[in-house]
C-alpha cells in the first residue's frame, strides 16, 4: 500500500482546532473521536519561555523607550516574526484514507505515533496546541508551536525565531528553494514515512522521480543500524578487557619500583642506633610495601572477575553480531532476487499492453482455482 504525505503550514486557528466553533465540513457526531494532546494559552507560554530573558534585556536598557513591556504583543504586532506557527499533517486523501474507513483508523494511529515523538525531536519548537481531527473527511493533525532560539546576540538572549530555532536543530538554508523551513519539513516527512513503514505503508511521492525506502529496505537499514550498535559495544568491551588485562603490567612495574627503592635504602650511619634506623627507614618502607600489596591483590581480584564477566558479554555480543550479519546478507540476496523479478516484469509490461497483462493474470488465477478444485 502506498499513500501520499502532506505537511503544510496552516493559518493557526486555535478556536477551530479546539472545536470552540463548528465549521460546515465538521461532523459533530465524530468529534468525540478527536485527540487533544495539549492546549495551553499562548500568552502563558510566552511568559514561561521569555520572562527571564525579557527581565535581563530590560535591566540592560538605559532608555525607557527601548524597554519591552509585553513581549507577546511586540511579536504579535511585528512584521518580522509570527507569534506562533502551525503545520497540518495528513496521510493520503478522502478517497483512500477516509476518516470513517478502516484505513482512516490506521492513519489516526500513524499520526498519533508520529505526534508522540514530535516535541522530543524538535526541542526548539514549543508545542502548545496539538489535535488530531477525525470529524472531517480525512484524518489530519494540527500542531501549533512557538519557535525560539537561545544564546541570541541581539535583543533577548532567548527570543522568537523560526529560522534560528531550526538552525539550532541542525537545518541551514543554502538557497531560496532550500531554506531551513523546507529542509525541516522534508525531514519531518521522512520521519512520518518511517512510522508509516511500520504499518506496511510506503510513501508515494507524486511529481518526482526520487526513490524512497521500501518496507524491505527500511527493515534492512534497521538491521544495519543494529549491527553498528553491536560493533560499538564490542569495541567498548574490548577496551574494558584490555584495561583490566593491564593490571598485570601495573603490578610488574610496581614490583620493579619497590626493588629499586630497596636497593637505594641508605646505610645506617656510624652513630645511628638500630631502633632509629628501623623507625626512620625500614618501617615506612615495609608499611608502604604492605599497603601496595593489598592494593594489588584487590586490583587483581576485581580485574579477574570483571574480565571474566566482560568476556561472557563479548562472546554473546559476537554471536549476536554474526547472526545479524548473516540475516543482513540473506536480506540483500532476497532484495536482489526481487529486483531481478521486477526487471523481468518491467520488460513484460514494455512488450505487452497493461490490459493484456491484467487479463493474463486473471486467467492464471482462474486456472489455479480450477486446479485446486480437481486436486481436492
Amino acid at each position: 500500500m502506498k499513500r501520499t504525505i502532506s505537511i503544510m503550514l496552516g493559518k493557526g486557528s486555535i478556536s477551530h482546532n479546539e472545536r470552540k466553533f463548528t465549521a460546515q465540513n465538521v461532523d459533530k457526531e465524530r468529534t468525540k473521536s478527536n485527540i487533544t494532546y495539549c492546549s495551553e494559552d499562548i500568552k502563558t507560554v510566552y511568559h514561561k519561555l521569555f520572562d527571564d530573558a525579557l527581565k535581563k534585556y530590560n535591566e540592560k536598557q538605559k532608555r525607557k523607550d527601548r524597554m519591552i513591556n509585553d513581549y507577546y504583543e511586540k511579536i504579535r504586532t511585528s512584521k518580522q516574526e509570527k507569534p506562533f506557527y502551525e503545520i497540518i499533517v495528513q496521510i493520503g486523501d478522502k478517497d483512500n484514507m477516509n476518516a470513517v474507513s478502516d484505513d482512516g483508523q490506521i492513519a489516526k494511529d500513524i499520526l498519533d505515533n508520529y505526534m508522540k515523538s514530535f516535541q522530543q525531536r524538535n526541542p526548539h519548537l514549543y508545542v502548545f496546541s496539538a489535535h488530531i481531527h477525525m470529524d472531517e473527511a480525512t484524518p489530519h493533525l494540527h500542531i501549533d508551536f512557538v519557535p525560539f532560539t537561545t544564546d541570541s546576540k541581539r535583543g533577548l538572549d532567548t527570543r522568537v525565531s523560526m529560522k534560528g530555532a531550526l538552525k539550532q536543530q541542525g537545518f541551514t538554508g543554502t538557497a531560496r528553494s532550500d531554506t531551513e523551513l523546507n529542509q525541516w519539513i522534508n525531514s519531518e516527512k521522512e520521519k512520518l514515512s518511517e512510522v508509516m513503514l511500520k504499518y506496511d505503508i510506503e510513501w508515494e511521492k507524486k511529481g518526482t522521480h526520487e526513490k524512497h525506502k521500501s518496507v524491505s529496505q527500511f527493515k534492512k537499514d534497521k538491521l544495519v543500524e543494529e549491527v553498528r550498535k553491536l560493533e560499538y559495544k564490542k569495541k567498548s568491551l574490548e577496551y574494558d578487557i584490555s584495561k583490566y588485562q593491564n593490571a598485570e603490567k601495573y603490578a610488574v612495574s610496581t614490583v620493579n619500583k619497590f626493588e629499586k627503592k630497596a636497593e637505594h635504602l641508605p646505610e645506617p650511619t656510624t652513630f645511628m642506633s638500630a631502633k632509629r634506623y628501623k623507625n626512620e627507614f625500614l618501617t615506612p618502607f615495609v608499611e608502604e610495601l604492605i599497603t601496595t600489596i593489598k592494593d594489588l591483590s584487590q586490583r587483581a581480584f576485581i580485574a579477574e572477575k570483571n574480565a571474566e564477566k566482560l568476556q561472557k558479554q563479548f562472546r554473546s555480543l559476537k554471536s549476536n553480531n554474526e547472526q545479524l550479519k548473516k540475516l543482513n546478507w540473506d536480506n540483500n540476496i532476497e532484495i536482489s532476487k526481487y529486483k531481478v523479478q521486477m526487471r523481468y516484469f518491467d520488460k513484460v509490461k514494455t512488450y505487452l499492453d497493461i490490459d493484456d497483462v491484467n487479463e493474463w493474470l486473471k486467467q492464471m488465477d482462474k486456472k489455479q482455482k480450477i486446479e485446486k478444485q480437481y486436486t481436492k
